[in-house]
């Protein structure tokens, strides 16, 4: 997470919080775009453009991230888009990942760390359903039935990414 937040803090430098235009729906399709790049590079066996898969798990937790800050705060009309000053940005930001931390660590206890034994491809595949899920739900305006909401799907995307990052660090320093 140290690495995400790293990421997030330098393309705020560079971008400011532009990102606060962006309604949960478009930080989806972000999201989307990013799951379904990682799923063709695994699937082609080589990228076009050199990049790995590892910053767009990055790329993916940011945007995860993102979207549950604007599920709280509404997204920006273009007016105020620059309303996270003096670091709230980052205070969110820690907010959120505790959140999905103390959410990865209750699972992984009921779980018994099963994620440790799955291959990064699947990762990526639970990714993309949790994407069209949430589209689902972004298209029934929020009313479901017996699913959880957004936010969840959003900590479930995130805490993937984060499995998946974990595992090729291992991968990379076994190397």
């Amino acid at each position: 997470m140290a690495i995400c937040r790293d990421t997030f803090v330098k393309k705020m430098h560079d971008y400011g919080t532009a990102w606060r235009i962006l309604r949960t729906t478009s930080l989806t399709d972000q999201i989307y775009i990013k799951a379904n790049r990682i799923r063709s590079l695994q699937m082609k066996g080589e990228a076009l453009v050199d990049e790995g898969i590892t910053p767009e798990f990055i790329g993916i937790i940011n945007y995860a991230i993102m979207g549950l800050i604007q599920l709280d705060l509404g997204a920006a009309d273009g007016t105020n888009e620059r309303d996270l000053k003096d670091g709230r940005a980052g205070d969110l930001y820690d907010k959120y990942a505790g959140e999905a931390l103390a959410l990865m660590l209750r699972k992984n206890h009921d779980y018994d760390e099963a994620w440790r034994a799955m291959r990064i491809s699947s990762y990526a595949d639970l990714i993309l359903m949790k994407v069209f899920r949430t589209k689902q739900i972004e298209d029934l305006k929020g009313k479901t039935l017996v699913s959880e909401g957004i936010a969840a799907n959003y900590m479930d995307m995130l805490n993937y990414s984060a499995f998946a990052l974990i595992k090729l660090i291992i991968e990379a320093e076994e190397k």
